[in-house]
């Protein structure tokens, strides 16, 4: 039939004919996607329902990048209404409060401009879209306060301070919650401690939370930042100090040390990993606390505050 032919001429007329290969018309297909996100940028995934859960109280800590030339570290920032005014009401030293645009201000945002106020910290008016880069997207309900680099102390400066009483240090070994290295510069502010020292790596620092803990004691002691903490307690043998390691194996009992008399390092190791070998073989004694059998392991913050207790009781009464 001639509509068939038709149909068919038709077909024929469009062919294109024979090509090599696909001349560029898949490239957009063959392009690749980049590198996969990491896990909390992943709408769905676990971990990122993990990271949103953290920030659903109002409150968290979100790390900023320091711009600048050889500036290694991190300024933190704190955000949300309940954790700013916490960080503030217990003296957490901050650069700059940021209050949002044209939001409904209630008792804990004028409780926190007053205190910053008072502090000398910069009240800074700054847009919703502004303050979502600052916090990198957390739930920071038009609150955010920006809290510097702690400036650590070297190791050798903890033995030049002229402070009364016979010296105490307290070293930490795999202390990585930033709360129990807070709760332990309290015990030594509250027992006589002359400084505290942290591992520059595998450690926890002296964050917002860390200060918050200390309730206001990180501002009394002073924090140092070890490379290497085996090398400093050997430097703090040298220099006439005992280090006595806290474990539960140990060969003395906390109340029978006789050194407490003495110049001591007291370190603290984690309590899922106790000392590592290297600094346990670098002490002098490894001292343990007598517990019921009940009882396993006490937290680090608590093992540090009853043995700085012990000392400071054993040191009255001699």
């Amino acid at each position: 039939m001639a509509g068939n032919q038709q149909r068919r001429a038709a077909r024929t007329s469009n062919k294109k004919g024979m090509t090599v290969g696909s001349g560029g018309q898949r490239r957009k297909q063959l392009k690749g996607r980049g590198p996969t996100p990491k896990a909390e940028e992943r709408v769905g995934h676990p971990a990122a329902r993990r990271a949103a859960r953290t920030t659903k109280d109002g409150g968290g800590r979100q790390p900023a990048r320091r711009s600048g030339p050889g500036r290694g570290a991190a300024t933190e920032v704190v955000v949300g209404r309940n954790s700013v005014l916490e960080a503030l009401r217990t003296g957490v030293p901050g650069t700059a409060l940021h209050v949002g645009t044209r939001m409904e201000s209630d008792d804990r945002v004028k409780e926190a401009i007053t205190l910053a106020t008072e502090a000398g910290i910069a009240l800074l008016e700054t847009p919703r879209g502004e303050l979502d880069r600052i916090t990198d997207g957390a739930v920071h309900q038009g609150l955010a306060l920006t809290v510097p680099p702690y400036d650590y102390a070297h190791p050798d400066d903890l033995l030049s301070q002229q402070l009364p009483g016979v010296p105490l240090i307290v070293a930490l070994d795999g202390i990585t919650d930033p709360r129990n290295l807070g709760a332990i510069i309290r015990s030594a502010g509250a027992f006589g401690g002359h400084g505290v020292v942290v591992p520059a790596r595998r450690s926890a620092g002296v964050t917002a939370a860390a200060w918050k803990t200390s309730a206001g004691a990180a501002a009394r002691i002073r924090v140092a930042q070890a490379t290497n903490l085996t090398r400093t307690l050997e430097d703090y043998r040298k220099a006439g100090f005992f280090v006595i390691g806290l474990d539960a194996d140990g060969d003395v009992e906390l109340p029978g040390l006789a050194l407490a008399d003495q110049p001591l390092v007291v370190v603290i190791g984690s309590e899922g990993k106790g000392l590592s070998r290297l600094v346990r073989e670098t002490c002098d004694q490894i001292v343990s606390i007598p517990m019921a059998g009940v009882t396993e392991s006490l937290n680090a913050g608590i093992a540090a505050a009853v043995t700085l207790y012990e000392i400071a009781r054993a040191r009255a009464r001699r």
